[in-house]
Protein backbone atom coordinates (compact mmCIF):
# COMPACT_ATOMS: atom_id res chain seq x y z
CA UNK A 1 0.00 0.00 0.00
CA UNK A 2 2.81 2.19 1.00
CA UNK A 3 4.59 1.92 -2.63
CA UNK A 4 1.04 2.16 -4.53
CA UNK A 5 1.35 5.91 -2.30
CA UNK A 6 4.68 6.54 -3.13
CA UNK A 7 6.04 5.94 0.31
CA UNK A 8 9.27 3.49 1.44
CA UNK A 9 10.29 2.76 4.97
CA UNK A 10 14.05 2.31 5.79
CA UNK A 11 14.73 0.13 8.97
CA UNK A 12 17.24 1.23 11.43
CA UNK A 13 21.19 0.71 10.61
CA UNK A 14 20.52 0.68 6.79
CA UNK A 15 20.50 2.90 4.16
CA UNK A 16 18.25 2.98 0.75
CA UNK A 17 19.44 4.19 -2.68
CA UNK A 18 17.37 6.81 -4.43
CA UNK A 19 16.41 6.60 -8.14
CA UNK A 20 14.64 8.97 -10.72
CA UNK A 21 14.45 7.71 -14.22
CA UNK A 22 17.51 5.27 -13.42
CA UNK A 23 19.95 7.52 -12.42
CA UNK A 24 21.48 7.88 -8.47
CA UNK A 25 19.55 10.55 -6.71
CA UNK A 26 19.74 10.63 -2.89
CA UNK A 27 20.86 8.23 0.02
CA UNK A 28 17.63 8.08 2.00
CA UNK A 29 18.20 7.52 5.74
CA UNK A 30 16.18 5.41 8.20
CA UNK A 31 12.74 6.03 8.76
CA UNK A 32 9.67 7.03 6.45
CA UNK A 33 9.94 8.69 2.59
CA UNK A 34 7.92 9.93 -0.08
CA UNK A 35 8.87 8.35 -3.75
CA UNK A 36 6.47 9.36 -5.89
CA UNK A 37 6.84 6.84 -8.69
CA UNK A 38 5.08 9.05 -11.14
CA UNK A 39 8.36 11.27 -11.23
CA UNK A 40 10.50 8.37 -12.02
CA UNK A 41 11.56 8.06 -8.56
CA UNK A 42 12.37 4.33 -7.10
CA UNK A 43 14.00 2.61 -4.66
CA UNK A 44 17.08 1.15 -6.46
CA UNK A 45 18.20 -0.71 -3.20
CA UNK A 46 19.17 -0.81 0.10
CA UNK A 47 22.78 -1.28 1.87
CA UNK A 48 23.67 -2.41 5.72
CA UNK A 49 25.32 -0.40 7.79
CA UNK A 50 26.18 -3.27 10.05
CA UNK A 51 29.51 -4.64 10.86
CA UNK A 52 29.75 -7.87 8.89
CA UNK A 53 32.07 -10.79 9.09
CA UNK A 54 33.91 -12.79 5.84
CA UNK A 55 36.15 -15.82 6.64
CA UNK A 56 38.91 -16.18 4.02
CA UNK A 57 40.48 -19.84 3.44
CA UNK A 58 44.21 -19.42 1.87
CA UNK A 59 46.10 -22.77 1.23
CA UNK A 60 49.55 -21.02 1.07
CA UNK A 61 53.41 -22.56 1.46
CA UNK A 62 56.29 -21.32 4.19
CA UNK A 63 59.75 -20.66 3.36
CA UNK A 64 60.66 -24.14 4.80
CA UNK A 65 58.23 -25.62 2.19
CA UNK A 66 55.35 -26.53 4.58
CA UNK A 67 51.63 -26.36 2.96
CA UNK A 68 49.61 -24.65 5.54
CA UNK A 69 46.08 -23.40 5.42
CA UNK A 70 45.63 -20.08 7.16
CA UNK A 71 42.19 -18.82 7.99
CA UNK A 72 41.58 -14.76 8.24
CA UNK A 73 38.44 -13.40 9.72
CA UNK A 74 37.97 -9.59 8.27
CA UNK A 75 35.43 -7.37 9.70
CA UNK A 76 33.93 -4.53 8.02
CA UNK A 77 31.20 -2.18 7.31
CA UNK A 78 29.64 0.39 4.56
CA UNK A 79 30.14 4.01 5.12
CA UNK A 80 26.97 5.93 5.43
CA UNK A 81 28.66 9.12 3.53
CA UNK A 82 30.08 7.04 1.26
CA UNK A 83 26.53 4.72 0.57
CA UNK A 84 26.67 5.24 -3.30
CA UNK A 85 30.34 4.22 -3.60
CA UNK A 86 29.49 1.13 -1.84
CA UNK A 87 26.40 0.11 -3.69
CA UNK A 88 27.41 1.17 -7.02
CA UNK A 89 30.92 0.47 -7.14
CA UNK A 90 31.35 -3.08 -6.37
CA UNK A 91 29.20 -5.78 -7.84
CA UNK A 92 30.50 -8.34 -5.30
CA UNK A 93 32.12 -7.05 -1.93
CA UNK A 94 32.96 -10.51 -0.05
CA UNK A 95 34.43 -11.90 -3.75
CA UNK A 96 36.85 -8.27 -3.78
CA UNK A 97 37.97 -8.94 -0.05
CA UNK A 98 38.67 -12.20 -0.19
CA UNK A 99 40.39 -11.42 -3.79
CA UNK A 100 43.28 -8.86 -1.63
CA UNK A 101 43.24 -11.29 1.43
CA UNK A 102 44.84 -14.32 -0.80
CA UNK A 103 47.19 -11.43 -2.15
CA UNK A 104 48.78 -10.31 0.76
CA UNK A 105 48.81 -13.70 2.46
CA UNK A 106 50.41 -15.20 -0.26
CA UNK A 107 52.86 -12.51 -0.05
CA UNK A 108 53.69 -12.85 3.57
CA UNK A 109 53.78 -16.33 4.38
CA UNK A 110 56.40 -17.97 2.09
CA UNK A 111 58.89 -15.20 3.48
CA UNK A 112 58.74 -16.75 6.59
CA UNK A 113 59.32 -20.62 8.59
CA UNK A 114 56.48 -22.43 9.66
CA UNK A 115 57.59 -21.53 13.70
CA UNK A 116 57.69 -17.74 12.28
CA UNK A 117 54.21 -17.73 10.62
CA UNK A 118 53.30 -19.07 14.07
CA UNK A 119 54.89 -16.15 16.09
CA UNK A 120 54.24 -13.20 13.33
CA UNK A 121 50.79 -14.05 13.54
CA UNK A 122 49.21 -10.48 14.09
CA UNK A 123 52.28 -9.05 11.77
CA UNK A 124 50.42 -10.70 8.91
CA UNK A 125 46.66 -9.91 10.19
CA UNK A 126 48.39 -6.31 10.09
CA UNK A 127 49.51 -6.09 6.95
CA UNK A 128 46.28 -7.77 5.95
CA UNK A 129 44.38 -5.07 7.47
CA UNK A 130 46.58 -2.26 6.06
CA UNK A 131 46.00 -3.41 2.66
CA UNK A 132 42.33 -3.95 3.01
CA UNK A 133 42.24 -0.45 4.12
CA UNK A 134 43.62 1.22 1.56
CA UNK A 135 41.96 -0.43 -1.25
CA UNK A 136 38.61 -0.82 0.21
CA UNK A 137 38.12 2.97 1.29
CA UNK A 138 37.69 4.20 -2.55
CA UNK A 139 34.66 1.92 -2.38
CA UNK A 140 32.91 3.55 0.59
CA UNK A 141 33.92 0.31 3.04
CA UNK A 142 35.48 0.55 6.38
CA UNK A 143 38.07 -2.03 7.37
CA UNK A 144 36.85 -2.81 11.38
CA UNK A 145 39.59 -5.50 11.85
CA UNK A 146 41.57 -8.23 10.46
CA UNK A 147 42.21 -11.51 12.69
CA UNK A 148 44.75 -14.22 11.58
CA UNK A 149 41.77 -16.89 14.01
CA UNK A 150 44.34 -19.90 12.46
CA UNK A 151 47.45 -21.81 10.90
CA UNK A 152 46.71 -25.12 9.70
CA UNK A 153 49.65 -27.44 8.61
CA UNK A 154 49.20 -30.22 6.45
CA UNK A 155 48.23 -33.13 9.10
CA UNK A 156 51.45 -34.86 8.27
CA UNK A 157 52.98 -32.11 9.18
CA UNK A 158 51.63 -31.58 12.98
CA UNK A 159 51.97 -35.16 13.44
CA UNK A 160 55.97 -34.87 13.20
CA UNK A 161 55.97 -31.72 15.28
CA UNK A 162 54.09 -33.88 17.63
CA UNK A 163 56.34 -36.47 17.47
CA UNK A 164 59.05 -34.57 17.97
CA UNK A 165 57.78 -32.68 20.34
CA UNK A 166 57.18 -35.86 22.31
CA UNK A 167 60.51 -37.38 21.33
CA UNK A 168 62.30 -33.92 22.89
CA UNK A 169 60.62 -34.23 26.07
CA UNK A 170 61.21 -37.97 26.53
CA UNK A 171 64.62 -36.85 26.82
CA UNK A 172 64.46 -34.45 29.17
CA UNK A 173 62.20 -36.82 31.60
CA UNK A 174 65.10 -39.54 30.65
CA UNK A 175 67.73 -37.31 31.68
CA UNK A 176 65.98 -36.24 34.89
CA UNK A 177 65.29 -40.00 35.92
CA UNK A 178 69.00 -41.11 35.40
CA UNK A 179 70.13 -37.83 37.37
CA UNK A 180 67.96 -38.72 39.83
CA UNK A 181 68.82 -42.32 40.10
CA UNK A 182 72.73 -40.94 40.23
CA UNK A 183 71.76 -39.23 43.48
CA UNK A 184 70.15 -42.16 45.44
CA UNK A 185 74.02 -43.93 44.57
CA UNK A 186 75.38 -41.39 46.07
CA UNK A 187 73.31 -40.99 48.92
CA UNK A 188 73.20 -44.20 49.06
CA UNK A 189 77.28 -44.95 49.08
CA UNK A 190 77.39 -42.28 51.35
CA UNK A 191 75.44 -43.41 54.03
CA UNK A 192 77.28 -46.87 54.02
CA UNK A 193 80.71 -45.32 53.71
CA UNK A 194 78.82 -43.65 57.31
CA UNK A 195 77.60 -46.75 58.45
CA UNK A 196 80.50 -49.08 58.06
CA UNK A 197 82.95 -46.32 59.61
CA UNK A 198 80.14 -46.09 62.87
CA UNK A 199 80.61 -49.69 62.97
CA UNK A 200 84.24 -50.02 63.27
CA UNK A 201 84.43 -46.95 65.91
CA UNK A 202 82.02 -48.83 68.07
CA UNK A 203 83.63 -52.63 67.29
CA UNK A 204 87.26 -50.61 68.39
CA UNK A 205 85.37 -48.92 71.60
CA UNK A 206 83.60 -52.50 72.54
CA UNK A 207 86.97 -54.40 71.77
CA UNK A 208 88.67 -51.95 74.01
CA UNK A 209 86.16 -51.75 76.85
CA UNK A 210 86.45 -55.46 76.96
CA UNK A 211 90.41 -55.25 77.04
CA UNK A 212 90.14 -52.88 80.09
CA UNK A 213 87.29 -54.39 82.30
CA UNK A 214 89.69 -57.88 82.03
CA UNK A 215 92.75 -55.88 82.83
CA UNK A 216 90.89 -54.21 85.70
CA UNK A 217 89.50 -57.85 86.96
CA UNK A 218 93.08 -59.47 87.26
CA UNK A 219 94.29 -56.84 88.97
CA UNK A 220 91.42 -56.81 91.38
CA UNK A 221 91.60 -60.73 91.94
CA UNK A 222 95.42 -60.61 92.23
CA UNK A 223 95.46 -57.97 94.86
CA UNK A 224 92.42 -59.97 96.77
CA UNK A 225 93.91 -63.16 96.51
CA UNK A 226 97.30 -63.31 97.36
CA UNK A 227 99.53 -65.69 95.39
CA UNK A 228 97.47 -65.63 92.41
CA UNK A 229 99.74 -64.77 89.31
CA UNK A 230 97.90 -62.48 86.16
CA UNK A 231 97.90 -65.73 84.06
CA UNK A 232 95.92 -67.71 86.59
CA UNK A 233 93.19 -64.95 87.40
CA UNK A 234 93.23 -64.83 82.74
CA UNK A 235 92.66 -68.35 82.97
CA UNK A 236 89.48 -68.35 85.40
CA UNK A 237 87.64 -65.52 83.74
CA UNK A 238 88.55 -67.09 80.02
CA UNK A 239 86.48 -69.92 81.57
CA UNK A 240 83.89 -68.08 83.25
CA UNK A 241 83.41 -65.93 79.66
CA UNK A 242 83.48 -69.42 78.03
CA UNK A 243 80.64 -71.45 79.89
CA UNK A 244 78.42 -67.88 80.04
CA UNK A 245 78.53 -68.13 76.20
CA UNK A 246 77.93 -71.92 75.89
CA UNK A 247 74.50 -71.22 78.21
CA UNK A 248 73.49 -68.77 76.04
CA UNK A 249 73.78 -70.77 72.75
CA UNK A 250 72.07 -73.36 74.32
CA UNK A 251 69.02 -70.79 75.61
CA UNK A 252 68.10 -69.57 72.11
CA UNK A 253 65.34 -71.50 69.98
CA UNK A 254 67.17 -69.70 67.17
CA UNK A 255 70.83 -70.16 67.51
CA UNK A 256 72.92 -72.71 64.76
CA UNK A 257 74.81 -75.73 66.65
CA UNK A 258 78.65 -74.89 67.55
CA UNK A 259 81.02 -78.21 67.12
CA UNK A 260 84.02 -76.74 69.52
CA UNK A 261 86.45 -79.12 71.43
CA UNK A 262 85.35 -79.87 75.00
CA UNK A 263 87.41 -80.86 77.67
CA UNK A 264 90.25 -79.95 80.70
CA UNK A 265 92.87 -79.51 77.84
CA UNK A 266 90.62 -78.03 75.16
CA UNK A 267 89.84 -75.30 77.71
CA UNK A 268 93.15 -74.58 78.54
CA UNK A 269 93.67 -74.11 74.49
CA UNK A 270 91.15 -71.88 73.81
CA UNK A 271 92.13 -69.57 77.09
CA UNK A 272 95.86 -69.73 75.40
CA UNK A 273 94.32 -68.65 72.07
CA UNK A 274 91.71 -65.63 73.52
CA UNK A 275 94.69 -64.52 75.47
CA UNK A 276 97.59 -64.92 72.30
CA UNK A 277 95.06 -62.63 70.47
CA UNK A 278 94.06 -60.21 73.10
CA UNK A 279 97.93 -59.72 73.99
CA UNK A 280 98.78 -59.76 70.17
CA UNK A 281 95.93 -56.80 69.38
CA UNK A 282 97.62 -54.84 72.43
CA UNK A 283 101.32 -54.96 70.84
CA UNK A 284 99.41 -54.04 67.44
CA UNK A 285 98.26 -50.85 69.32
Amino acid sequence: MGQVLGCVQVDQSTVAVKEQFGKFDNVLEPGCHCLPWCLGYQLAGTLTLRVQQLDVRCETKTKDNVFVTVVASVQYRALAEKAADAYYKLSNTKAQIQAYVFDVIRASVPKLELDSAFEQKNDIAKAVEDELEKAMSAYGFEIVQTLIVDIEPDAQVKRAMNEINAAARLRVAANEKAEAEKILQIKKAEGEAESKYLSGLGIARQRQAIVDGLRDSVLAFSESVPGTTAKDVMDMVLVTQYFDTMKEIGASSKSSAVFVPHGPGAVRDIATQIRDGLLQAEVTK
